[in-house]
């Protein structure tokens, strides 16, 4: 079993050759590590442990892994692409594997030349994160070939979303609100912040999760201003609230929801004040979820609200993004954004504030996919949830 899908592997790979085309490219390195796994996965429904990597795909003919030996077993297992080289600057460093082959990227050239394969314009996505070691050395190897930046057209096509894809945001986000039913049960004097998050996590692998998109968010009482608290030894007090969210990932694709529940069951005078406004914001925002909508609309009524309502000092993240491979990937739709949203696009309605003096910091947040008119939520129920006030 794999978390690839052959015929959507093939569609982008032959998406990604159009982009060559159009720019007058031979090949394309894409590069990716565990960090910064979206691209590279786009592509293999795979990333290595441990080892940095990069595919690379030539306008015509097979496409190479590149990594390290440590992770080429691995690939050669679940990967959608097989085909592998070794190199030492993905490898973990001064780690030694005697019967590996292990090859730089002049080889590389060489091998590939020798394959009647014309390189003078290579494009390389992944700019903003590929490490110096890795450019340096790909462009020292492959010194007579001009290298340009295609990251930006690479991800626009991350960002539409096929069938398949949203059915696995959809199943992604089901998961994320069955762990978010469990965990909301443990909210209470006396519990433990890891404890929350452990049967979180549980009911998603139970559930078919094959990794998570961020490590589990359970900040309580003064960490919920973290922004993104991951969960600790730390036990809850009553009079607290507790600021909850998981990001399981279903085939690489991930579903996540916000919420922040008091720990003593009941709402504070203050703490439903300010949820109800979370909640007007997350409405609001929801309603300019149709196409043609760019970031600096979408951003407009959440803002007003919460100037009215004297939040706006506490504002830190826009109102919508988009999700998919990551929790939180571009286009961002906030306050200077001209990026407008389309059909098939997969957007997170996530709104909080962090720094207030008494409340400190709160979120909600839940998932939709931008349909021909409108919008549709991927997780009804806590649509349905948002859409009234707390009482």
């Amino acid at each position: 079993m794999s978390y690839f899908n052959q015929e959507e592997t093939n569609k982008r790979m032959g998406n990604v050759r159009a982009i060559l085309k159009a720019h007058e490219l031979d090949a394309a390195l894409i590069y990716y590590d565990e960090l910064n796994i979206a691209n590279g996965w786009y592509l293999t429904g795979w990333c290595p442990q441990f080892e940095k990597g990069a595919v690379f795909l030539p306008a015509e003919g097979e496409a190479i892994l590149l990594g390290g030996p440590e992770s080429e077993l691995f690939a050669k297992m679940s990967s959608a692409v097989r085909e592998t080289r070794n190199f030492t600057v993905f490898m973990v460093p001064d780690e030694e594997y005697p019967n590996a082959t292990i090859i730089d990227f002049e080889k590389l050239y060489q091998e590939l030349h020798g394959k009647g394969i014309s390189l003078k314009r290579i494009g390389v996505v992944g700019t903003t994160v590929i490490p110096h070691a890795v450019y340096t050395q790909f462009a020292e190897g492959f010194k007579d070939v001009e290298l340009v930046d295609i990251t930006e057209q690479y991800e626009e096509l991350r960002s539409h979303k096929s069938g398949w894809e949203l059915e696995n945001v959809r199943q992604a986000t089901r998961l994320s609100y069955l762990a978010y039913q469990e965990m909301k049960e443990l909210v209470k004097p006396g519990t433990y912040e890891h404890e929350i998050a452990a049967v979180g996590e549980y009911v998603c692998r139970r559930n078919g999760a094959n990794s998570f998109a961020y490590a589990t968010i359970v900040g309580s009482g003064e960490r919920s201003d973290a922004v993104v608290p991951t969960a600790i030894n730390k036990e809850l007090k009553e009079g607290e609230w507790v600021m909850l969210g998981i990001a399981p990932r279903v085939n690489g694709y991930a579903g996540t929801f916000g919420e922040t529940v008091p720990v003593s069951g009941v709402y504070t005078k203050e703490q439903k004040w300010a949820v109800n406004v979370l909640r007007r914001v997350l409405r609001a925002t929801k309603a300019m979820l149709r196409p043609g909508v760019s970031g600096i609309e979408i951003d407009v009524p959440g803002r007003e609200i919460f100037e009215e309502e004297g939040l706006l000092p506490y504002l830190v993240c826009p109102f919508a993004h988009t999700i998919g491979l990551m929790e939180a990937e571009a286009p961002f739709y906030g306050p200077n954004s001209e990026d407008v949203l389309e059909p098939g696009m997969t957007v997170c309605v996530d709104i909080s504030f962090f720094g207030h003096p008494t409340l400190h910091g709160a979120r909600i947040e839940t998932v939709y996919t931008i349909t021909d008119n409108g919008c549709e939520p991927l997780c009804p129920e806590l649509d349905a949830w948002f859409e009234e006030d707390v009482k």
